[in-house]
């Protein structure tokens, strides 16, 4: 049997090296990470609460505020425990678990934002049909999908890293995680088939969500212009402006990540535009979407009231059972 000593270590680099730096640091991810639980956990909340909100829409928002909770407890809890315990240090094992669950939860979110789009695309531009195509069950075909796609970029990166790996005893991966661009970077020795191998998965990957989402959004403007009501034209735009300004917020980051590790030299950089693609994106979905959508705000005062007015008959109930 293999002597479990022999396997690779992995060495994150730290966010700053600043010691004065490090408990600003771990506040600010901790009150980071709680805000996104909070809110993706309401958004989820909300939904399932409100009958109104039980529309194909709404149940692909909270299935990715469910994705966006797996995809910022990925990385962040770590980072805020190796902040505590000074070492950034991960085993072999965990850092294919790590580089596994960020990979699922990254595709699922790109895939989910794709079938947002089609689904307002139906909505627009063949609303007599929006509810015999987007039905229950082709709704948890489209979901079903989504994991299945993840599984499958999943596969073409554990092959890619199994492949070739030449990993040594100690490994510095240029980040505060274990991405999978940063292990396979170690994992081969070659550059140029390391490049290579890196574009070619985010080329196939990118070329299933992308041109749909643009595609569908091409056809809801098309829609729009020729729609003479200007009031319809406003509500239509109220509608998709939450979910395109998820879109360019999370394409704009990942894109940014993905080549300025291939382009760029500069770890602190890369670590930077890691944490507003791994921290900020999931952070703001919600607050997104509760703020510029008129349902969930109200399915949130609803709520809302409804805990107000139960507050006082749970004090009372509490000082009686005393």
């Amino acid at each position: 049997m293999q002597n479990t000593t022999s396997l690779p270590e992995f060495h994150f680099i730290k966010i700053s090296e600043d010691p004065d730096l490090q408990p600003v640091l771990f506040g600010l991810l901790l009150s980071m990470y709680i805000m996104a639980l909070f809110g993706n956990l309401l958004i989820i909340l909300t939904v399932s609460s409100d009958s109104h909100l039980h529309t194909p829409m709404y149940f692909f928002l909270s299935n990715l505020s469910m994705v966006d909770i797996g995809f910022i407890s990925t990385t962040v809890p770590r980072v805020i425990a190796d902040i505590q315990t000074h070492c950034p240090v991960i085993s072999y094992v965990g850092c294919l678990t790590q580089m596994s669950l960020f990979i699922i939860f990254g595709c699922m979110d790109d895939m989910l934002l794709a079938v947002m789009a089609y689904d307002r695309f139906v909505a627009i531009c063949h609303p007599l049909y929006y509810q015999v195509i987007m039905n229950p069950s082709r709704c948890c075909v489209l979901l079903l999908g989504c994991f299945i796609v993840s599984l499958l970029e999943l596969l073409m990166h554990y092959m890619a890293v199994l492949k070739f790996s030449n990993f040594v005893k100690y490994n510095e991966i240029s980040n505060f995680f274990c991405g999978s661009s940063e292990v396979l970077t170690l994992a081969c020795s070659d550059s140029i088939i390391c490049n290579i191998v890196r574009y070619s998965i985010g080329t196939i990957f990118g070329l299933i969500p992308i041109p749909g989402i643009v595609f569908s959004y091409f056809k809801i403007v098309s829609s729009i212009m020729r729609s003479p009501s200007s009031s319809g034209k406003q509500k239509t735009f109220s509608t998709c402006g939450s979910h395109l300004s998820i879109v360019f917020l999370f394409y704009g980051t990942g894109l940014g990540v993905f080549f300025s590790s291939s382009l760029s030299h500069s770890t602190k950089n890369d670590a930077v535009a890691s944490v507003i693609y791994t921290v900020v994106t999931p952070m703001l979905n919600p607050f997104i979407y509760s703020l510029r959508n008129k349902d969930i705000k109200t399915a949130l005062r609803k709520i809302l009231s409804r805990i107000l007015v139960n507050i006082p008959t749970i004090i009372i109930a509490s000082s009686f059972s005393y």
